[in-house]
């Protein structure tokens, strides 16, 4: 999946665990009639992705959505959602999907045509 947006904010990078888990979080607002501010992270090695990357830039984010239960002391599941980025990539302007379209090529008249001999086409 893919979600395109503004960086609204890239928080450093921060490690956990005697195992040095990294995580690193970004705030993304969506490009929408209602837009969306969506919390997307990044773990491990994805963590140095950010580092290109500036507040106010347009991005599209590559991302795995994931879910996981936990029991809580009463003995009740409970349920979260986060959303992983995977890739980074720079977004292309609206308006701006591909190369510009080639010119168009004007026809030239040719003066050394014949008009003297009959038409033979019916139409």
């Amino acid at each position: 999946m893919e979600i395109t947006g503004k960086i609204k904010k890239i928080d450093e990078t921060k490690t956990f665990g005697a195992s040095g888990f990294r995580k690193r979080e970004m705030v993304v607002t969506t490009n929408e009639q209602y837009p969306q501010m969506l919390l997307v992270e990044f773990v491990q090695d994805k963590c140095d992705l950010l580092n290109n990357y500036q507040v106010g830039q347009d991005v599209k984010i590559s991302i795995n959505l994931r879910g996981r239960e936990w029991i809580n002391p009463q003995g009740e599941a409970v349920y979260f959602n986060s959303i992983q980025g995977w890739r980074v990539e720079a977004a292309q302007p609206e308006g701006s999907a591909g190369a510009p379209p080639a010119p168009i090529e004007s026809f030239e008249t040719t003066s050394n045509i014949d008009d003297s001999e009959p038409d033979d086409l019916p139409f």
